[in-house]
């Protein structure tokens, strides 16, 4: 579980949106089938959100520990189909997790080339 300081306001239209370890967040309850996700309110603009907003594991119905492991699959080199049945899902569940990853991926890279200094 990450400290608060390392998570930042999910919210785009917040001035602190983005911004990590602004002391704008506390946790305000708790959510999931076990109630091991925190719930988020941003002390800035009055948002609530899950810590997990804006990560591949937004919405997962599947225990962390599954998606990693498809993940960690396709990272190897397995095709879907064949992490799927090594996994014990679908092959269309395993295909959604890695788009959801692949899209996670790319604007995280985007984020940080664009905050990367200049060669000029």
């Amino acid at each position: 579980m990450k400290r608060l300081e390392e998570l930042c306001c999910q919210n785009s239209e917040c001035p602190r949106y983005g911004k990590r370890g602004a002391g704008n967040l506390t946790v305000c309850g708790r959510i999931g089938t076990n109630k091991s996700i925190r719930q988020l309110y941003c002390r800035v603009c009055k948002a609530r959100f899950s810590e997990r907003k804006g990560t591949p594991l937004y919405y997962a119905k599947l225990p962390v520990a599954k998606v990693l492991s498809i993940l960690e699959h396709i990272q190897e080199g397995c095709g879907v189909r064949q992490t799927g049945r090594l996994v014990k899902v679908s092959k269309d569940t395993a295909n959604r997790y890695v788009w959801l990853a692949g899209d996670h991926a790319a604007a995280l890279h985007d984020e940080l080339v664009a905050l990367s200094p200049s060669d000029s």
